[in-house]
């Protein structure tokens, strides 16, 4: 949850806010446009997922923002050429679009994530939700903050006092995958659970809203897709790590894919999620 605060002064705040909002406005507008029905471009890239002209525009007007106003800092995205990037010690790391299905599905839950790597781990990071018009925000100290641009209140981030059921976040590509269903079957015969569903990083903001306790991921995601989300969840006291309960770090392996992970809210949630894997290895 969020309650109001007054702008922050922090520099890197400042200079970013304008440039994540106008990207927002860019998204809105395509989104407004492909469900208008109008011509629209979409490509498949290699690995057969969906790639859009919103993708593209986005990620080169930040592209261009970050190179004006960061010069010295390289970026890693999603829809650009990152063959250098074993040599890089601090950078940018983007994906313009993440939820490009749920974008061609009509599906609001599409996000923006920017963060800022220094050495394997994130230090600053936005998130973005463009439909929704929010940003939030993980400093480079202090609790996460969350913006809304229609009214340009901010808000910083607080712990509410937990549900009695714990809400389990889960993808909309989970469905039908037999692995989600067995560990949620375990988990609900030692709770009560609430099934939460969204695309994207979408499920990240989400923790810091109350409306997920644990988010389990056992098919691929990328790097850009959780960077910015364990950065939020870790300054509150929570955390994203693969299957043998690690942290992840960022730009350390020969590929930018990850394995699965478990998200969660804080340490008795991470209990809960681990006590529920480790049952469910028992039976296998």
């Amino acid at each position: 949850m969020f309650k109001t605060t007054t702008a922050p002064q922090d520099a890197l705040i400042l200079q970013l806010v304008p440039i994540v909002t106008q990207a927002c406005e860019i998204l809105r507008v395509e989104y407004q446009a492909y469900c208008a029905g109008g011509a629209f471009d979409v490509e498949r890239k290699s690995d057969n997922s969906p790639v859009t002209q919103a993708d593209h525009r986005v990620n080169e007007f930040i592209t261009l923002s970050l190179q004006k106003n960061f010069p010295e800092i390289p970026l890693l995205s999603e829809e650009g050429d990152n063959t250098e990037r074993k040599q890089w010690q601090n950078f940018w790391l983007l994906d313009p679009l993440d939820g490009t299905k749920e974008f061609l599905h009509k599906r609001p839950e599409f996000t923006i994530n920017l963060s800022l790597v220094e050495g394997a781990h994130t230090t600053f990071a936005i998130l973005a939700i463009p439909a929704e018009q929010t940003l939030y925000i993980c400093p480079k100290q202090g609790l996460p903050l969350k913006f809304e641009l229609q009214t340009g209140q901010w808000g910083e981030y607080f712990e509410d006092k937990p549900s009695t059921a714990i809400q389990v976040g889960l993808s909309q590509s989970s469905q039908g995958r037999s692995k989600y269903a067995e560990y949620l079957e375990i988990l609900k015969q030692e709770v009560e659970v609430v099934e939460f569903k969204a695309g994207s990083a979408y499920k990240f903001c989400m923790i810091l809203e109350d409306k997920v306790d644990i988010y389990p991921r056992f098919h691929p995601t990328s790097e850009w897709d959780t960077s910015a989300g364990q950065c939020l969840i870790e300054r509150i006291g929570g955390g994203l790590v693969d299957l043998k309960g690690r942290p992840f770090l960022y730009n350390q392996r020969d590929n930018l894919l990850n394995g699965g992970f478990i998200a969660f809210k804080n340490i008795e949630m991470k209990k809960l999620a681990f006590h529920a894997l480790g049952l469910m290895a028992n039976i296998h």
